[in-house]
Order: structure tokens, then sequence, then C-alpha cells
């Protein structure tokens, strides 16, 4: 009897010694893709720092479910900030009952970005709260939300593998492209999205595809980058970024053209008062 209690004791340590085991093994999984996730993430940051200021000019289109289309005329300034998110300046010079109106926008490296949004019909300033930031900008199947600069501390990380993007994404059949898969989760809980999924270029670390899941953690929309040009032999930008929402079947393609970098930008060119001079 000693005999068989001293057995199934020894079997139940066994079994309670690989459970432990196991469950250790799969949290070192997880702890494993988190800090893969990350350094993948910030990886895309930190091979895109140093380019100090940029402008361009962008055909903003947008195209509803039915193929319409409508086209607005944007430039756009840029002022990087190494201890913080970047600075932002849209305006819109046509059609004419856009004309004028301009988005300034601080990104934070943490907490709340800062957004303001000119309307010159009214001749006033709109401060976009927190809590609106999900809602669509100036119309187009882009949030304000998603105008802020990436920053590596408002997500939490899990990496997910490996993936070849072919020619159906990439707009050609002699294509084919190795990404990282990496799930970004918003720990901002006023964010309109519950989480992305973004793939990366292994080679050059661009983003080049993120899908974008609502509250309710349904896809909403997809976002592709194509046509990177590289400038001042270190900087990709995509020539066309493409928004399309597969609940509205709606979608926004950003067309950009005439990228200076380095051009002597200042603080004093994103002060509120720059933003309802519009220019």
């Amino acid at each position: 009897m000693l005999s068989k209690i001293k057995a199934l004791s020894a079997a139940l340590a066994l079994t309670l010694g690989s459970q432990l085991s196991l469950a250790n093994l799969e949290n070192q999984a997880i702890t494993d893709a988190v800090q893969r996730g990350m350094e993948i993430s910030l990886k895309t940051k930190t091979v895109d720092q140093g380019w100090q200021d940029f402008t361009a000019d962008m055909l903003m289109v947008l195209r509803n479910a039915q193929g319409q289309e409508s086209v607005r005329e944007v430039k756009m300034k840029t002022l990087e900030q190494l201890d913080d998110g970047d600075k932002s300046l849209t305006v819109f010079n046509k059609p004419r009952d856009v004309k004028g109106t301009a988005f300034l926008s601080y990104s934070h490296a943490v907490g709340a970005d800062d957004q303001w949004l000119y309307l010159p019909s009214l001749k006033r300033v709109k401060r976009i709260a927190s809590n609106n930031k999900s809602g669509p900008f100036m119309g187009s199947e882009f949030s304000f939300e998603d105008l802020s600069s990436f920053e590596i501390k408002k997500y939490s990380y899990n990496y997910l593998g490996e993936e070849r993007l072919t020619g159906e994404f990439l707009q050609s059949s002699q294509v084919e492209l190795d990404t990282y898969k990496v799930e970004q989760v918003p720990t901002d809980k006023a964010s309109g999205y519950s989480k992305r999924i973004v793939w990366i270029d292994k080679d050059e670390y661009r983003i080049v595809k993120v899908e974008f899941y609502d509250r309710k953690k349904s896809l909403l929309k997809t976002l592709s980058y194509q046509d990177f040009k590289l400038y001042l032999g270190k900087y990709w930008r995509a020539n066309t970024s493409k928004m399309v929402n597969h609940q509205t079947g709606k979608e926004t393609e950003l067309q950009w053209n005439n990228y200076n970098f380095q051009t002597g930008l200042a603080e004093s060119d994103f002060s509120k008062n720059a933003l309802k001079r519009g220019r």
C-alpha cells in the first residue's frame, strides 16, 4: 500500500512538474513575442530618424462605394521632434469649398496628442478632443488618430511571424516582398481601434500595410503603402497610400509628390497663427 502511495505521489509530482515546465515555456514564448514585436516596431522608427523636416504636395482622392471621386489639393509640412512626437501642418488649397482649411497636429511620445482644425468659413480654430479623434478627417477614410506620428510607448506588441506579400497586394505580378507581421494594441482607452496588424518590409523596415480593427474587434480598414522612393539616400516615402474601409466600401487615396527635406522649417511654422494663415 505504501509503495502504491509513493508511486502515485511520484506520478503526481511528475505531472505537476511537466505542467509547470509547459507553462513556463508558454510564458517565455509570450514574452519573446512581445519583445520581438517591440524591437521590430522600434526599428521602423529609428531607421527613419534625422530627416529634420519636409514639405510635400498631396492629392487626396475620395471614392464612395459607387466609385465616384472627389479630389482635394493639399500642402503638408512636418517638423521632426526627436524628444517627442512630430509636428505637422496640413493645408487644403482646392476645391474652393475647403480652401484655407488647415489642420495642426502635435504628436506626443506619451499622452494624448494636441490637434486643431481651422475652419475659414467660421474664422475659428477648433480643438479636436481626445475622445473625438476616431472621427473622420475632412470626410476621408483617415481618422484624426491616423494622422499622428507613430510613437512606441502608445502600443503593446505581439510578434505574429513572417509573411510574403505577393503581387496582388503590391500591384505587380513580378514582385514579392518578405515582411514581419506585428500586432500593435493601443494603450489609449480612447482609441477608436482595438488593435492594428502591421506588415513591415524585412529589408528596409518600411511599413507597407496596416489593418485596423474597430472596438468590436472587427476588421474596419486596410492601409497600403506603394511606390516607394528613397530620399537623401536614407529615407523612404510612399508616393501612394490608400485607406480602404471594408465596412462602408469607401476609400481614400493619397498621392504624394514634390517632397523636399531639410528646408529649414522652425517651431514658428507650426503655431496656431500659422494655422490661421493657412501656409
